[in-house]
């Protein structure tokens, strides 16, 4: 006996309704997952204008910090604002000694303290090792300021560096 057209159409409608089902639900999975890294990236990317806002502080304390009566006090009032100058700048574990520069030690304790910093510190993951101002007094008075830090998820830390020249 020959099945009917009408049992060979038996159970089609709930196999395309849990099919449907399967294709929302991995939709509704794919959007979660995109708003996660959205989420991620947003703190990034806030994490980046910190960096930069902070570098360009310290460039402008320095600036106008800078003793420019003579070349030699303008050398020395430099000279002053070198920070942990023993490792080079492409990593984020910076040693020597600290600035003899109030400012540039006050501006490094803003980054690693919460308790200056307000409720959360300014960049996560930041301790004393991860910032760096180079002074280079013989190519025009070029500084550089290195700061890194580790975002909670991170292994390895972010660095931002920016390029000054202070006359």
């Amino acid at each position: 006996m020959k099945p009917t057209r009408r049992h060979s159409q038996a159970g089609m409608m709930l196999l395309e309704a849990l099919i449907g089902i399967l294709i929302f639900s991995i939709g509704i999975l794919a959007l979660v997952a995109m708003q996660a890294r959205s989420i991620n990236v947003l703190a990034d990317a806030q994490y980046r204008i910190e960096a930069v806002n902070l570098a360009n502080r310290l460039l402008s304390q320095m600036w106008v910090n800078a003793d420019r009566s003579n070349p030699v006090a303008m050398t020395n009032s430099l000279l002053n604002f070198a920070h942990q100058t023993d490792t080079p700048p492409d990593t984020c574990n910076f040693s020597g000694g600290a600035a003899a520069s109030p400012v540039v030690t006050a501006w490094a304790d803003m980054i690693n303290d919460a308790a200056n910093a307000g409720a959360k510190p300014l960049l996560p993951g930041s301790d004393a090792t991860m910032q760096q101002v180079l002074v280079d007094t013989g190519n025009a008075n070029r500084v550089i300021v290195t700061v890194c830090w580790r975002a909670p998820n991170d292994t390895t830390p972010h660095r931002h560096t920016v390029v000054g020249y202070i006359n």
